[in-house]
């Protein structure tokens, strides 16, 4: 990525920390603004001698001094959210403060800066709920999301979008597949790792196992950003949209057999939980994704790893990971 002056919101989280290294490397600026809420000071902590380096304790559902910060910086890698899906069942304002609010309140802040900015927001594939068409590209309508997640996501595209269009600013909103790989701190490899130390003789598995998608290696999900972006610098729109995400699927039944092969108990005991909705993980569970990447890749990208070699290579990293209790 060209080095410039960039802000990443959420950048001691998982994600964000992977690009916040990528934006070091690569000779930019970085200010991190992140509450700690779920990053973790620790994903970070080997950065923090960089002197292009700055964090920003900061709560973007209250925050400060944002408009002088965007003032400095060329581009905004807006991260920050609550990304856990299954969340919705217990509290339902999370995903509504978390990730509508402060993006409202990171774009009004943008509002009153002089010059245009970029910003990157990184959405989902749960925008496009139970999709018909698979895989699904970005022109797929109508947007019918099954999660407050997704609409919550959903609706921060949208409010990009209106503030792109009406305030000379940017917006390249990138539709991200299950991200996976060293420092995820939630997801369902995570889980397994859990679920197997707690008992590694039987391990209880949400839904019926048979739910199909499609899941990116950390490393190919920043290379993509980082592709992305700078051919969207280069460019005029106000508004794009991408998918990002790998080209084939797997079932969570061999995410089990991986996991379980990697902590030493291949033997292992499934119990299914047999979920709800016809085999799902949870209400709001999306049981068949795989988005279409036709678009990134006639730009030029194109994903190392499948999602099998993904899981692999996730699962031997996490397995053996501390971070991981």
């Amino acid at each position: 990525m060209k080095a410039c002056k960039s802000v990443v919101t959420g950048g001691a989280g998982f994600i964000g920390s992977h690009l916040t290294e990528k934006l070091l490397t690569d000779g930019s600026e970085v200010v991190v603004v992140d509450n700690f809420s779920s990053g973790r000071i620790d994903n970070i902590k080997h950065l923090m001698k960089n002197p292009l380096l700055r964090i920003m304790r900061s709560d973007l559902k209250k925050p400060r001094r944002l408009r002088e910060l965007f003032q400095e910086c060329d581009v905004i890698f807006h991260l920050a959210a609550n990304p856990e899906v299954k969340v919705n069942e217990t509290s339902t304002r999370v995903h509504f403060e978390e990730n509508i609010v402060a993006t409202f309140n990171l774009l009004e802040a943008l509002r009153l800066v002089d010059e245009p900015k970029v910003v990157v927001l990184a959405s989902t594939s749960t925008v496009y709920g139970d999709a018909r068409q698979i895989p699904t590209p970005e022109t797929y309508g109508p947007l019918e999301p099954i999660s407050t997640y997704g609409a919550s996501k959903l609706s921060c595209e949208a409010l990009l979008a209106s503030y792109a269009n009406t305030f000379s600013h940017r917006g390249l909103i990138l539709r991200l597949a299950n991200i996976i790989g060293p420092k995820s701190n939630h997801g369902v490899i995570v889980d397994f790792v859990r679920k197997i130390r707690s008992n590694p003789k039987c391990l209880e598995i949400l839904g019926n196992g048979t739910q199909t998608k499609s899941y990116l290696h950390i490393t190919d999900c920043i290379e993509a950003i980082s592709h992305l972006t700078d051919r969207f610098c280069n460019q005029k729109e106000n508004i794009d949209i991408c998918n990002v995400g790998s080209e084939d699927q797997i079932t969570v039944r061999e995410i089990a057999k991986i996991v379980a092969r990697e902590m030493g108990t291949p033997d292992i005991r499934y119990v299914f939980t047999r979920g709800v909705n016809g085999g799902r993980g949870w209400r709001g569970d999306v049981k068949n994704m795989r988005l279409s990447i036709k678009k990134i890749v006639e730009t030029g990208w194109k994903p190392r790893y499948t999602s099998k070699k993904a899981v692999e290579l996730a699962a031997a990293d996490l397995s053996k990971s501390s971070s991981v209790a």
